[in-house]
């Protein structure tokens, strides 16, 4: 398995402050989410243009992979105006992976509004996924569906990977287990045929809230993660997702970025997987 770090966790950093970062730490690779405060990363200099051409260079001298690009696109909104505009967002952040040789671009549900069922805020979802894997065919980049939000579960997503056959996904076992109570282990089972990259951080519980904690020192069930990874024989990135930008309280990236690699490389191996039972495809 490869690592890599989501700039989620380091959302002020430049491109050339990420890659340092990742090629100090020994890094594999890097998940773009927030790149100097910006989350549409076409906008930026560093990633249009011939900007973008010299940050390929660079990532490419470098050694690292850009493993996803993550954008903000969610498909929950009533107003089918608000679900287009996400959709054209998804397009071109598509582009902008494609350049950057990335797989997939990562895309949110993710939430029902107030008044409104779940079975009509899926019909959203899926449309939406399909209009958007419609528009990037041929582009070699997935749409990558995160669990998060209201459809997180292995029940609350399965449905909606049924009708949307491009439509893979984000894994990240947090959501489920923190809002549902749903473990890892199950939801890994469920949804493992799809997984295309995975996300992994730890949490502990303050004031009945969980909340970020440096990998290691949380109460979250890696050891679960870590069996389903290993049962599916799993051979893409795990990338560390710190989430600086909506807790900027935690520690800074300077050191969580380092004890993350630091600690998958002496620990990971020793944790022990449980009776997870996967079938394959």
């Amino acid at each position: 398995m490869k690592i890599s770090f989501s700039t989620l966790g380091c959302p002020d950093w430049t491109v050339s402050q990420a890659v340092e970062a990742a090629v100090d730490a020994h890094y594999d690779g890097i998940e773009l989410r927030f790149i100097q405060g910006e989350a549409s990363l076409w906008k930026l200099p560093a990633l249009s243009g011939m900007g973008l051409q010299e940050t390929c260079k660079k990532i490419e001298a470098s050694g690292l992979t850009i493993c996803c690009v993550d954008t903000s696109c969610r498909f929950d909104s009533p107003e089918v105006t608000e679900r287009e505009r996400w959709v054209d967002e998804g397009v071109r952040m598509a582009e902008l992976a494609a350049q950057l040789k990335a797989p997939g671009i990562r895309v949110f549900g993710d939430k029902m509004h107030p008044g409104l069922n779940r079975e009509v805020t899926r019909k959203w979802i899926v449309e939406s996924l399909n209009l958007l894997s419609e528009k990037i065919d041929g582009s070699g980049v997935e749409v990558l569906l995160e669990t998060h939000g209201d459809f997180c579960c292995a029940s609350q997503v399965q449905p909606i990977l049924n009708e949307c056959p491009a439509v893979r996904l984000v894994w990240d076992a947090a959501p489920a287990f923190t809002e549902y109570g749903e473990r890892p282990f199950a939801n890994g089972n469920a949804l493992s045929k799809a997984v295309r990259h995975v996300h992994i951080k730890d949490l502990r519980k303050a004031a009945e809230k969980w909340v970020p904690a440096l990998t290691g020192e949380g109460e979250f069930p890696l050891a679960e993660v870590r069996g389903v990874v290993e049962l599916m024989e799993y051979a893409g990135f795990i990338s560390f997702e710190w989430e600086k930008k909506w807790h900027p309280e935690i520690e800074p990236p300077e050191m969580a970025i380092p004890h993350f690699a630091t600690w998958f490389l002496s620990e990971w191996g020793k944790l022990v997987p449980g009776p997870l039972q996967i079938t394959k495809a």
